[in-house]
């Protein structure tokens, strides 16, 4: 049967550069408030991923990423 104890010897075993994910997913597990302020967090860690672009290349960006859509799911599709 499994216990506490073996789980916890198990988890002493968890290299330092994961204890955050292993962190994210003990708490995902519990309360569903937490999980919004997980996933929060989450989406808040992309901000300022863009910072180093220049104007120029985020416009590209986005047209890009705007064309690529279109083309993806603005299609007619026979069936």
């Amino acid at each position: 049967m499994l216990t506490l104890n073996t789980i916890i010897k198990e988890i002493k075993d968890v290299p330092v550069s994961r204890l955050e994910d292993l962190y994210q997913f003990v708490h995902s597990l519990s309360s569903s408030k937490k999980q919004t302020e997980n996933l929060r967090r989450k989406i808040l860690s992309f901000g300022g991923a863009f910072r180093d672009m220049t104007d120029e290349d985020y416009t590209d960006f986005l047209n890009h990423t705007k064309n690529a859509r279109t083309a993806l799911f603005d299609r007619r599709i026979e069936l």
